[in-house]
């Protein structure tokens, strides 16, 4: 079933809304805020819709909530984690780092799956997304611990496992995730554009011979 998508995000709003205004769990406050939050939600989701698509399949986003949820649960339990592994690191007498960067393709291939993912990796203590490769629509990640990285991939393909579902992507979490590939803390990924002195100056950085007949005439 179809719905416009501005309805919804009014709807939404309002929800949000009532959480904010942290109304008393009562039927007529929470009614009456959730009733404020349409009349104000609404409105701005309709001057707002051009901004998104203009239906939604309802339906379909009622069966992602549980894949949402069970996101939200994994993904807390895994900063929970990292905070605790990171502040030990820390305060140990002789810390322990060993920084590497690996590349992990993904299965995900919307934009908002795989800016899931990557927001997912930079916001758990001790992971960094470095750079989305699009031709092989992989993301570079750096750890501060890259002696077993597949330790440190396992959680982000649980998080991939659910976001398959969540944003109904073409693979599904029975795929077999890509197999990762581990770069030498000392040589970093290549970045994807070229210096603007690189493209001024010839290879090594010098300054290219002009050439008879080039430039302006002396």
């Amino acid at each position: 079933m179809n719905v416009r998508r501005w309805l919804v995000a009014g709807l939404l709003f309002a929800v949000l809304w009532v959480f904010v205004r942290g109304a008393a769990l009562t039927p007529r406050s929470l009614l009456t805020n959730f009733l404020v939050g349409t009349a104000v939600g609404l409105p701005i989701a309709y001057v707002f819709r051009r901004l998104y698509e203009e239906e939604i399949d309802l339906l379909g986003t009622i069966s992602a909530i549980p894949y949402v949820v069970g996101y939200i649960v994994v993904f807390s339990k895994e900063v929970i984690v990292a905070n605790l592994d990171v502040a030990y690191r820390v305060l140990r007498i002789e810390p322990q780092f060993e920084p590497q960067v690996i590349l992990v393709p993904l299965r995900v291939q919307t934009a908002v799956g795989i800016t899931t993912i990557a927001n997912s990796i930079t916001i758990t203590p001790g992971t960094i997304t470095l750079d989305h490769d699009p031709d092989e629509n992989a993301l570079y990640v750096h750890m501060i611990d890259g002696r077993d990285p597949e330790a440190v991939v396992d959680p982000i393909r649980t998080w991939e496992d659910y976001a398959l579902e969540i944003f109904d992507e073409e693979r599904s979490p029975e795929d077999p995730p890509p197999e990762i590939r581990v770069h030498p803390p000392d040589h970093p990924p290549e970045p994807k554009t070229v210096p603007e002195r690189d493209a001024e100056h010839g290879p090594g950085g010098s300054v290219t011979e002009e050439r008879p007949g080039e430039g302006s005439d002396r």
